[in-house]
């Protein structure tokens, strides 16, 4: 009996396929702050990964699957096999992780083989052609492709009677290979592919995975290759998963069942934008699996509604806007509510439609109060309302001025973390209290008690990865002037989601002690963001500074000010202050004092400041 000769192999980083779907249900039932929890500790799990903070070497991605066999994909490359069960571990320990359930999952190791080149028998290092050897490095050790799409499969050699491929010679085989490859290779530059070995691994023998930023070359080039006899003497094929390839960040957006990758639709979007809300289904939920948004609410007529919410002290004459009104009462008291009323709000800032939403009390009872500039809007938003902790009820009615408001026409996006009666007050004192770069644009703002220094070498690597994202307009560190104990770290972002993403990763940075305006014993805070000096003015201006600290720490309620510099530019600076209320901050901001600053600000700034209200 004949014993059939094995091509030689070599191997290199282990791969893990790891397939899991949604358990949607649960994540309906799920209240915010445990989606809120989830999220953030898969999106710290995923990113770690994808960076190597648990390796040296390999690669990690993740994809959205399409179709029933899947929801999420992750990849994982890693020098062992131990690193694998790691990763696969500690994806188990994490929140998100409750929400999902395995629907698949394939191991194997990335393999060359002896059939891309006589001389492997060893290893690579007995090959003599050096551009064949550094080949077969690339194919072992690959980088996965940041390419749009992937399709993964496994699959066997068929080992039928008729057509038994461990019974071919090796010459035979090796010559099937060959011509297998040179169909391959004519899809050069578009597709992409890594080639794993799972013998004695898992259920089939390879695994394939392809990459492509047009999906219709996946299937041209395995379409071509069915006609090639060593596909259809001799392959047999496990099933077929397609999806998309998307950073970790966006895994809200998966869940919310948005497209990804985001490619910037984490921006704000048309008032149209609510129709990308599901349909609710006939069994109460959605198509996607997302809460259900049906309307939650009673409707009253609008003098009712403009009485309720006066009331809970909401003036509509300062939202003309505004052309619907929600109203839901709720048994939780208001402070507590106040941390899951601000999560939501995040998600409707990203609906031009969206004009206002709060908590109120009033003689002992809580109100969370939504304003819209259309019925349909706020009907989409009514469902999420309704769904806090503690609402009991909820009305809601046209208001006056809902022609004016459904023409869609846009309205200044004031503010930050400020109520909107803030907002209006300081409007009429013609003082800009938009977000902080006179955009759409969203400012963190953080304090670290650690030598900035050390704090500004640690930022620059993650502003790195910031940089992938278009939603990243800069990171810095500032310190303080005149040497305070504190440096600040601010991070500006085109949207407040991806701001509050990036806050999880900021606030592991060194000596992190507080985030702006989160201790309400700090009373409100102000800040004056990009104060850029002109290079000539800026001794000038700090001895300005100086003075004008002088003045502010005679005034009522003042509690410190700051002036911090950008360690990598000194001409680009901000100024902080805490006050023990809003009135000892507006008291300040009426005064003569702040208008001659502001005169003197037009002469020595390269552009004009703006002032943002944190707490």
């Amino acid at each position: 009996m004949e014993r059939r000769k094995p091509p030689g192999t070599e191997e290199g980083w282990y791969a893990l396929h790891d397939l899991r779907r949604i358990d949607w249900d649960g994540w309906r039932a799920a209240p915010d702050r445990e989606r809120e929890r989830a999220l953030t500790e898969g999106i710290e799990h995923l990113r770690s990964h994808v960076d190597l903070a648990d390796a040296e070497e390999g690669g990690s991605a993740v994809f959205s699957v399409v179709g029933h066999k899947a929801d999420l994909m992750v990849l994982h490359l890693r020098p062992t096999l131990e690193a694998l069960d790691r990763a696969e571990r500690r994806f188990e320990s994490t929140a998100f992780a409750e929400f999902t359930e395995r629907a698949s999952s394939y191991v194997s190791v990335t393999e060359v083989s002896g059939y891309m080149h006589e001389e492997l028998v060893d290893g690579i290092e007995d090959i003599e052609d050096t551009g064949m050897r550094n080949y077969m490095q690339q194919r072992i050790y690959p980088t996965i492709p940041d390419a749009e799409h992937v399709c993964f499969y496994p699959m066997d050699k068929r080992r039928d009677p008729e057509y038994n491929w461990y019974d071919l010679p090796l010459d035979e085989r090796a010559e099937y290979m060959s011509a297998h490859g040179d169909i391959g290779r004519q899809y050069a530059g578009e597709v992409n592919q890594i080639i794993t070995g799972s013998v004695g691994f898992d259920d089939y023998e390879w695994g394939v995975t392809l990459f492509a930023n047009d999906p219709t070359d996946i299937k041209h080039l395995l379409y071509e290759m069915r006609f090639d006899p060593s596909s259809s003497k001799f392959a047999e094929f496990g099933p077929f998963y397609v999806g998309r390839q998307f950073p970790p960040e966006d895994l809200p957006a998966l869940l919310a069942g948005e497209t990804v990758p985001t490619d910037g639709a984490g921006e704000a979007v048309t008032d149209d934008a609510e129709s990308s809300l599901r349909e609710s289904t006939d069994d109460g939920g959605t198509s996607s699996g997302r809460p259900d948004t049906s309307a939650a609410h009673e409707d009253v007529d609008a003098e009712t509604m403009a009485g309720r919410l006066a009331r809970f002290g909401i003036d509509l004459d300062e939202h003309p806007e505004a052309g619907y009104g929600l109203l839901f009462t709720a048994d939780a008291d208001a402070e507590a509510l106040t941390g899951d009323v601000g999560g939501l709000r995040g998600n409707f800032d990203h609906y031009d439609t969206h004009v206002l939403t709060a908590v109120r009390a009033d003689a002992g009872t809580t109100a969370v109060v939504s304003l819209w500039k259309n019925e349909r809007a706020a009907n989409t938003a009514s469902g999420f309302l309704a769904d806090l902790p503690g609402v009991s009820s909820g009305v809601g009615a046209p208001l006056d001025g809902e022609s004016e408001a459904s023409d869609g026409a846009e309205t200044d996006s004031h503010g930050t973390d400020a109520d909107d009666d803030i907002r209006g007050e300081l409007d009429d004192l013609d003082i800009y209290a938009g977000k902080p770069h006179g955009e759409d644009v969203y400012a963190m703002v953080l304090y670290s008690e650690a030598e900035p220094e050390t704090v500004r070498e640690e930022l620059a690597s993650l502003a790195e990865r910031f940089d992938h994202y278009d939603t990243h307009v800069k990171s810095a560190v500032y310190a303080n002037e005149h040497g305070g104990e504190r440096s600040a770290v601010v991070s500006i972002w085109e949207t407040k989601d991806a701001a509050d993403t990036a806050s999880g990763f900021l606030a592991d940075l060194p000596g992190i002690v507080a985030r702006a305006g989160a201790d309400e014993e700090d009373g409100f805070g102000t800040m004056g963001m990009f104060y850029t000096v002109q290079p000539e003015h800026r001794e000038g201006f700090v001895e300005t500074f100086g003075e004008v600290g002088g003045l502010l720490a005679k005034m009522d309620g003042h509690l410190e000010t700051d002036l911090m510099t950008n360690l990598d530019d000194e001409n680009d600076m901000f100024i902080a202050s805490q006050w023990e209320s809003r009135e000892d901050a507006m008291a300040f901001f009426r005064s003569d004092a702040f208008r001659e600053t502001v005169q003197y600000g037009r002469e020595v700034l390269a552009d004009r400041p703006r002032h943002v209200f944190l707490a």
